[in-house]
């Protein structure tokens, strides 16, 4: 009985792991099945390792083509000490390997990548194969197997001839690709190559642009008679690069082949962009702000289904907290300094996810957001659409035998280095034997980790890879060249669902010269505007050459409404109502005559909402700062705190009766005012005195009539972590206007003294004057803890703080960014709202005796790193919503309520500064469960302070301490503690009753911290929209800068949703490190819209076309609501300066339609308004 129940529980575990089994995406098939026991063997000797070349374990790649014409795909691998094996597909997945007879082995050679190319145009697909390592005469030279058909018993055979046709190249190859560069219809070739230099190729130097470098790549043009001519320098392929990756495609959309080349070590990642000419030109500086610092494979993809092709680079930065921690060393400001004193780029480690904003737009880099920017040591990218739906997925292979990173192994060899063996030496280095990683794309590059449900995650040192469908079912397989273990070949069994989604194939017959059909653009529509869009190339991933096959997943759609395919040379196959599940073929020579001789696509409408017109107006402003290194006084800081500026203000300083501009000034420099002329262009004047000697760094403008004069006066607010602590360069100044735009300083209204960060005004009290808040951020060396803030009452044009006594609990509130006046319950009296960094949205209610902190809010759980906050009824329901901008979702935090990050601060080795030690959650390990691990690498944390050095031996030790092990309990006895739970900008729905709701803004306002806002209704369709700007380059500098934002374009519905409007589309488009954002009325009435970015040009846009009806607000007026054309109330905030250093006009444009209008004024009082005169 015993017996059977055994026999019953291994039959019944048996059937389980059955189970489990078949609920995986993907089956691993096995040698014995497939046939392929390709191994890519790598053996050291104490000769040749990874000590003595570190390109050992690059690997080899895989190319897919029906080499014997039988209608299957066949598989190709290349070997490094082995030879490469040529697999005929048989079906079903069964291979034969005829690799002896069919004369490709080149067993003496270190092949790499690999690409197939039919050379000769005879209808049979010929292999390129790149080679590397070996040194003697013509030993790396390139080959090319030129396939001879099936001879008479049905074998196929090559001969290599790669001299014959003038490709041998002689580089240290990884990889090439055949293109189309000069649009004459054959296929010309980029070899891609690596040459080590004696230097050490991690260290800054002048780079080499000319061509000369021993590490150039090569470019040969196809002189359509066979032969190629090697024009490299012609060509304009002049930048050295360690080049791993190469992908080629439009990425302009100007219908010529373009090309991106991954680079290792110290150089950069080159774009060149093709010049239409027969030349390239390196873009990479304009295009991609920046880069993975070690780039390795690369895939180009419509990643966002948007119709343009998006980039990703590969690096090899660690998922969990202990590879993080042992492979990563000290991070200096230096590098950057560097950067501009060489030329170089900014590149940091870890993957790039690269979203394409349109022609002439830098690129977004969204990989955090996406969250497959940590893949550790990678190498092939792929983007498919693996499960059908309609979303292309993301494939990564990685692994690497010896990880030479690991900074204790670095220890290690630089102590016993001179007399430890080789073989001691070698075995001491860690293994990276690690799964590969799988990505499901959710729809808004939501990327969720599905390697083990689907079946993916085996551990391996895996390199170049190809997805293809294999067996003909319509979904796609997976094959992996590994080292040291046979290759996979993945079976993807979707379509042996019962429900099986939706797919289109479609297989291109190209014109003679180009067969693959190379540089088609094909574009896929269906169901409620769905769309999909691929340009043909098979060079992707690493060393690899995938299926010329263009592959759409279509979900449950039955039918594809429209499918358009566009020629390189701008013929065109446009058909409707496609049915789908099928392998569509589609030939060159049945195509009609295009529009244009070339393959593009209309992407923007000729009717973009702006127009940037800085130049035309006389606004030629580019903000100057000298770059102060915030991280000499404390190490561990999260970002800088001296690079916010300039702020913007606006108003009429002469009393002409135009708005004028005032622009902020950094250190050293002095603030600008913009006078407005009266045919609306602008001249620039000082604002101040020449006699007035400006020292400090002016981060906010007021503008406003403080003595009751009719005038302007001008509150200054002095900030920036860069002075000493109290010095006068922290003292705030008030000068008084003469009515003419003179301003005279007045010392006895100089109050607030520190690091100021905000200033606002409004009449608190109601006594018919103006009072300011003042909102400080951070002490400089002592972040995280809070600035003073300060409550400024106006007794007749002299300010008196009054915070004690009004608003005690700003005194230690926190790092405060911007604040908001508001009459949030409509009681008639003015309330006040205040944001910051690592704190909740916070609300002071005035009673009209002092204001009370609002409790049971719905907002103090949401404690995030607010940058700015505006008021606007967004669902017109008559009250005043928030829009506050936030540090967006592409950081490497990604906090949330059970996953908070936390700072400790205290001056823990009491040596007189604040010491600021960071913490996340991260994976404790490969595949480990989240814990809370110091954000910040040993190193760093020891040029904070000396005391973190003492606390461990090694980097493992470091890699290993937590929240609760870092600390003893001793030293956590009265550290400041702070916390952020929430990254996401996001506008807050007034609920009434002391209520609110917080709504996530739509997923492209995550990509950067968001700053300077505005509400305005841009398209006169009666609702507001949203205009924004952001990020931050400032930010510390190993994840680096924060600047993914050209800018953002929400159009409103009047119910709180949003839709985001392109750039593109838009017009709007401020790419630098964008800052204050601020609407000013010209004077014909138009409304013009300025941003301000940190070191860069001041930028203006107009809009084309907009209702000029302005409502003049009276200067005691706290809000005005309008009666709109629907019946609804729409409530606006009139008080003095909102949004990050900005104070924008208090002029209103009014909507199309608009009923009526009333003031309500800072007693509570309700006075109806004249609407002027509607435009004729």
């Amino acid at each position: 009985m015993r017996i059977q129940s055994l026999l019953l529980a291994v039959v019944l575990g048996a059937h389980l792991v059955s189970c489990q089994q078949e609920k995986t995406l993907f089956e691993l098939k096995s040698s014995d099945e497939t046939g392929i026991s390709f191994t890519n063997e790598i053996v050291e000797s104490d000769s040749f390792n990874i000590l003595t070349d570190e390109y050992i374990f690059n690997g080899g790649g895989v190319a897919t083509a029906d080499f014997d014409q039988n209608g299957l795909p066949d598989l190709f691998f290349t070997g490094n000490q082995v030879a490469n094996r040529l697999y005929l597909n048989q079906g079903e997945f069964s291979f034969t390997d005829v690799s002896e007879q069919a004369g490709i082995l080149a067993d003496d050679k270190w092949c790499t990548g690999s690409v197939i190319v039919d050379i000769n145009n005879d209808g049979w697909p010929d292999i390129y194969v790149a080679t590397a390592m070996k040194k003697g005469p013509g030993e790396r030279n390139n080959l090319l197997f030129v396939n001879q058909g099936k001879d008479a018993e049905g074998k196929i055979s090559f001969k290599e001839m790669a001299s014959q046709y003038g490709i041998a190249d002689p580089g240290n190859s990884m990889g090439a690709a055949f293109l189309d560069y000069d649009l004459d219809g054959d296929l010309d070739l980029y070899v891609l190559n690596n040459e080590q230099l004696a230097a050490k190729p991690t260290n800054f130097r002048a780079k080499v642009t000319d061509g000369s470098a021993i590490n150039n790549d090569s470019f040969y043009r196809n002189n359509g008679d066979g032969t190629f001519t090697n024009v490299t320098i012609e060509a304009g392929i002049t930048y050295e690069g360690f080049g791993l990756g190469l992908a080629i495609g439009d990425v302009n959309n100007d219908g010529w082949p373009d090309i991106h080349v991954s680079n290792d070590y110290i150089t950069n990642d080159i774009l060149y962009i093709n010049n239409q000419n027969g030349t390239f030109t390196n873009q990479t500086k304009n295009l991609l702000r920046h880069q993975s610092q070690f780039s390795m494979g690369s895939d180009m993809a419509d990643v966002n289904n948007d119709g343009l092709p998006d980039l990703i680079t590969i690096d090899m930065l660690g998922e969990d907290s202990y590879r993080k921690k042992t492979t990563i060393g000290k991070n200096v400001y230096q590098t950057y300094l560097n950067n501009e004193e060489f030329g170089y780029e900014y590149q940091y480690v870890r993957n790039m996810l690269h979203l394409n904003n349109g022609p002439g737009l830098p690129f977004s880099e969204v990989g955090m957001l996406a969250g497959v920017y940590q893949t550790d040591w990678s190498w092939a990218p792929l983007f498919a659409d693996m499960d059908n739906d309609g979303n292309r997925d993301l494939l990564i292979t990685n692994g690497f035998p010896r990880d030479i990173t690991d900074k204790d192994f670095a220890n290690y060899r630089a102590d016993v280095g001179s007399i430890a063996s080789t073989r001691q030496l070698l075995d001491s280095i860690p293994i990276v034997k690690i799964p590969n990683y799988a990505y499901k794309h959710a729809g808004n590059l939501s990327f969720q980790d599905v390697g083990e449900a689907w079946g993916l995650n085996q551990p391996s040192f895996s390199n170049g890879a190809v997805i293809l469908d294999l067996d003909l079912d319509g979904d796609l397989d997976y094959v992996v060249n590994n080292i040291n273990d046979p290759a996979f070949v993945f079976e993807n069994k979707l379509n042996q669902q019962k429900k099986a989604p939706s797919y289109l194939r479609i297989k291109l017959e190209g014109p003679k010269n180009n067969p693959q059909g190379l540089g088609a653009k094909v574009w896929a529509k269906w169901g409620k505007g769905k769309m999909a869009f691929q340009e043909l190339q098979v060079v992707r991933g690493y060393m690899s050459s995938t299926e010329p096959i263009v592959h759409f997943g279509l979900d449950s759609a039955t039918v594809l409404e429209e499918l358009t395919v566009k020629w390189p040379d701008g013929k065109v196959h446009s058909m409707k109502q496609v049915p789908v599940n099928q392998v569509l073929s589609l030939a060159y020579s049945s195509a009609s005559p295009g529009t244009k001789s070339i393959a593009v696509e209309e992407l923007a409408p000729g009717n973009q909402l702006f127009e940037e017109v800085s130049t035309a107006l006389g606004m030629d402003y580019i903000h100057q700062e000298q770059d102060k290194i915030d991280y000499n006084l404390q190490r561990t800081l999260p970002h800088k705190l001296s690079q916010f500026g300039p702020a913007l203000s606006v108003g009429d300083l002469n009393g002409d009766g135009r708005e004028d501009l005032v622009v902020g000034s950094s250190s050293g420099f002095s603030p600008l005012w913009y006078s407005q002329n009266q045919d609306g262009t602008f001249t620039q004047k000082a604002l101040l005195p020449a006699e007035e000697s400006i020292t400090q760094e002016v981060t906010g403008v007021l503008l406003v009539d403080l003595d009751n004069d009719s005038d302007l006066d001008l509150y200054l607010l002095s900030g920036s972590a860069e002075f000493v602590p109290g010095a006068t360069e922290y003292q705030d100044r008030v000068y008084f206007n003469d009515g003419k735009g003179n301003f005279k300083l007045d010392p006895s209204s100089s109050i607030s003294v520190g690091n100021g960060s905000v200033v606002c005004g409004a009449d608190f009290d109601g006594d018919g004057f103006i009072d300011v808040f003042v909102g400080g951020r951070a002490p400089i060396g002592q972040y995280p803890l809070p600035e003073k803030s300060f409550l400024l009452k106006n007794e007749k044009g002299k300010l008196t703080d009054v915070t004690k006594t009004w608003i005690p609990e700003l005194e230690n509130l926190g790092m405060l960014t911007d604040a908001l006046w508001s009459d949030v319950n409509r009681d008639g009296k003015v309330d006040l709202v205040v944001v910051g960094e690592l704190m909740p949205i916070t609300l002071f209610l005035n009673t009209g005796k002092r204001f009370e902190l609002a409790k049971a809010t719905g907002l103090e759980e949401f404690r995030g790193w607010w940058n700015s906050i505006i008021s606007a009824d967004l669902d017109q329901d008559g009250d005043s919503d928030w829009v506050v901008g936030n540090i967006g979702g592409n950081n490497p935090f990604h906090p949330s309520a059970a996953r908070p990050y936390k700072v400790y601060a205290k001056d823990f080795d009491a040596n007189g500064s604040v010491d600021p030690v960071s913490f996340s959650y991260y994976k404790s390990k490969i595949g480990g469960e989240y814990q809370a691990y110091p954000t910040h690498f040993w190193d760093d944390l020891i040029g904070q302070s000396p005391m973190f050095r003492r606390k461990f031996d090694r980097y493992k030790y470091f890699a290993l301490s937590t929240d609760q092990t870092f600390f003893t309990e001793e030293e956590k006895k009265d550290a400041s503690v702070l916390t952020g739970n929430y990254d996401r900008s996001a506008w807050v729905e007034n609920l009434g009753n002391g209520k609110f709701t917080l709504h996530e803004l739509p997923w492209q306002a995550q990509l950067a911290p968001m700053n300077g806002m505005l509400a305005e209704d841009i398209n006169q369709d009666g609702f507001l929209d949203l205009i924004q700007v952001g990020n931050d380059y400032g930010n510390e500098v190993f994840i680096g800068r924060l600047d993914a934002s050209i800018g953002w374009v929400f159009v409103g519905d009047g119910k709180g949703g949003f839709t985001s409007i392109p750039a593109r589309e838009s017009g709007f488009a401020v790419p630098g490190d964008a800052k204050s954002l601020v609407k000013l009325a010209k004077s014909g009435g138009e409304a013009l819209y300025v941003a301000s970015q940190n070191r860069s040009k001041l930028l203006a846009f107009s809009v084309k076309q907009q209702e000029t009806r302005v409502l003049q607000v009276p200067a005691d007026a706290m809000a005005v609501e309008l009666v709109l054309a629907n019946g609804k109330k729409q409530r606006i905030d009139t008080s003095y300066g909102a949004g990050f250093g900005s104070q924008s006009s208090r002029s209103i444009h009014l909507p199309k339609g608009v009923k009526s209008a009333s003031q309500i004024d800072y007693k509570g009082n309700v006075k109806k308004l004249t609407l002027p005169p509607a435009a004729n």
